[in-house]
């Protein structure tokens, strides 16, 4: 029954999808075809998928605020829990957006790798009536690339953008040799570096074992990301600037403004 959900829900119209944008797009070109439809769906989740950063943006900027609560509530674990709270709800941060942001994509990321791992054989019994195959297909992204063979221009593509990705979604960590913390901190730093670092080479080697057709898919994702977290970034860092610059004022002038 969650076979066939999935298949109905997901599967199918995503398939169904990426076949009539071949027949429309020039040249009936599939990496053309990948590109648009990732571009399509990543449109569609853009709301959960925006609200999750502008959450990660703000914890950032509280950061230190919690530090404030963590060392005066340090031995008291529930009371500091429940000013943790009261500082996300004061800033309208639901602290589960994240996790509920990737349950909502998890089904539609695999219907889409789904999709695209076949290459060009079609499952013909998911098609709707409406629907049909184009007579020709060019797997010849930009007449260069075989969309259904490995490569390793668009693995390392695949690579180097998820590394930008996880630049912006994990900033470094400052001092990172001299800070001196808590186990927990220490670990969190050294899964930060891993996931930075590590990360990016891991799917370098996992591109090569898929065909371009994933490689494609994965990189728009990636690159649109990375356009959206670069502006909700600039974005932060300027509402920022203007209420330190407010708060500085109010200082200087002894104003209430």
């Amino acid at each position: 029954m969650i076979s066939n959900f999935f298949y109905t829900v997901f599967y199918e119209p995503l398939l169904n999808s990426l076949i009539w944008i071949i027949g429309v797009v020039p040249y009936h070109d599939v990496g053309f075809a990948i590109i648009i439809l990732t571009l399509l769906v990543r449109a569609i989740i853009f709301p959960f998928n925006h609200r999750a950063i502008v959450t990660q943006r703000k914890i950032k900027q509280l950061e230190p605020k919690l530090k404030e609560i963590k060392e005066k509530f340090k031995k008291d674990n529930q009371e500091q829990a429940k000013k943790i709270m009261e500082l996300y709800k004061g800033h309208g941060i639901n602290p589960f957006s994240g996790f509920l942001t990737l349950l909502i994509q998890l089904p539609l990321i695999f219907a889409l790798y789904k999709v695209f791992s076949s290459g060009i054989n079609f499952d013909h019994a998911r098609l709707y009536s409406f629907i049909s195959v184009p007579d020709k297909i060019n797997i010849n992204f930009l007449g260069i690339f075989d969309i259904t063979q490995k490569s390793y221009i668009w693995a390392f593509l695949t690579a180097g953008s998820q590394f930008l990705q996880m630049r912006l979604a994990i900033p470094p960590v400052k001092n990172f040799q001299k800070a001196v913390g808590t186990f927990k901190e220490d670990f969190a730093k050294n899964m930060s570096m891993q996931m930075r670092y590590v990360l990016p080479f891991f799917i370098f080697f996992v591109a090569l074992r898929f065909s371009a057709a994933i490689s494609v898919y994965w990189t728009t994702m990636n690159i649109f990301a990375i356009v959206h977290e670069t502006i909700v970034k600039n974005k932060a860092e300027k509402y920022l600037e203007n209420g330190t610059a407010k708060t500085n004022n109010k200082r200087i002038t002894g104003g209430d403004a």
